[in-house]
């Protein structure tokens, strides 16, 4: 698929192993899912539009470059603010929004309770982290509310993806690029990725 970008490092491959082992406690964890958060915003930034202009060294001047886009990182709760301090070390100019929205265990459906983004999001690049990429429900309502409130330039960033997930980004929503560590073998009957990693969410704060 062109709209997918499925990132082949060997730190990735270490920390994946990590995430994935049931006996890693929340320090582990969460330092884990850091880096490799940190390696995918390093990725997403490769393509990113840069403007020259005069800098002053202390010995003569020279041509200097900053970013031409407004980033906007837009993390789903919860466990997308796990990715945020990741993508801010690398992009420290990026502004933060954040869009709620839970999963009915039931019917396995999207249901929002909260957003709030930048007023100018229609001008910038905005990058919706979610550390899984599982039915793609939550995934794709949350492109849906930025596309309806301005948003036109959107990636999407997640650690671990089902097919069905990819499957679904990108029939809802094929002008999406999708970054991610690795895609996984399929979904359970609960809609949880196999082999995945467990709830990453619960497993990144402690609430197990």
């Amino acid at each position: 698929m062109e709209n997918i970008s499925v990132l082949n490092h060997p730190i990735i491959k270490r920390d994946l192993t990590i995430l994935r082992d049931k006996s890693t406690d929340t320090y582990f964890f969460r330092s884990a899912l850091h880096r490799i958060s940190s390696i995918l915003a390093f990725e997403i930034s490769k393509d990113f539009n840069t403007d020259e202009y005069e800098v002053e060294t202390p010995l003569e001047k020279t041509t200097g470059y900053k970013l031409s886009d407004e980033i906007v990182i837009v993390p789903v709760l919860r466990a997308g603010l796990s990715m945020v301090n990741s993508f801010l070390e690398i992009i420290p100019e990026a502004k933060v929004g954040h869009i709620g929205i839970q999963r009915n265990e039931i019917t396995l459906e999207p249901m929002d309770y909260y957003y709030k983004t930048p007023p100018n999001i229609h001008n910038s690049l905005t990058i919706l982290v979610d550390p899984m990429l599982a039915t793609g429900g939550s995934s794709s309502a949350a492109l849906t509310y930025l596309k309806n409130r301005g948003a036109k330039n959107c990636i999407f960033a997640c650690l671990v993806a089902a097919p069905q997930g990819v499957t679904r980004i990108s029939k809802d929503h094929p002008d999406v690029k999708i970054y991610t560590a690795v895609i996984d073998r399929t979904l359970n009957e609960k809609g949880y990725i196999l082999p995945g990693l467990g709830d990453a969410g619960d497993r990144t704060f402690g609430t197990l």
